[in-house]
């Protein structure tokens, strides 16, 4: 069986490895979802249902692009590349308990996605301060060549709109 290598910086390296076709997350706990959302609802008839699990202090998922998500033929759309980081370093906030939306996202493409790619999505707070938290994220390539990183602002609503929030989310 196939594996690679996802390198996580806390300050100093730490390495994880995952098998490629995600039996090591069934070790680790899924992190909260809303079933309809676009990137990891698995009742979304047009979504990407990916599944986020809790590793390492942050969040982590694997995902295999299909054709109808090409940008340029044979490549992954950059959108949906952006979208996924976005997810998975607010699934690395949501796995502390904290409901959130995203205030601010930066993405830097290393290098082109292939459609036949198999991804592996990290993503991890890097610090809070009051209502915002930031965050990193980034993908690499089944060969663990790294192809985008992300870093995202994550505000914190006022309370009535964490509880409007919550009504969506299975727990």
């Amino acid at each position: 069986m196939p594996y690679f290598r996802l390198f996580v910086s806390y300050g100093r390296s730490k390495r994880l490895t995952f098998r490629s076709n995600s039996r090591i997350f069934k070790k680790v706990k899924e992190i909260i979802k809303y079933s309809g959302c676009f990137v990891c609802g698995d009742k979304n008839p047009i979504g990407l249902a990916v599944k986020f699990y809790e590793k390492e202090g942050g969040a982590a998922a694997e995902f295999a692009p299909k054709k109808a998500l090409e940008g340029y033929k044979g490549l992954l759309h950059g959108g949906i590349l952006s979208t996924l980081l976005d997810e998975v370093m607010i699934k690395a906030v949501l796995a502390k308990g904290v409901f959130c939306v995203t205030a601010e996202l930066a993405i830097r493409y290393k290098k082109p996605v292939r459609a036949s790619d198999k991804l592996s999505l990290f993503g991890h707070i890097q610090k809070e301060n009051g209502r915002v938290y930031a965050a990193k994220g980034w993908a690499k390539n089944q060969k663990g060549e790294m192809v985008a990183e992300a870093e995202g602002k994550y505000f914190v609503p006022k309370p009535e709109e964490i509880e409007k929030l919550k009504e969506s989310l299975e727990f």
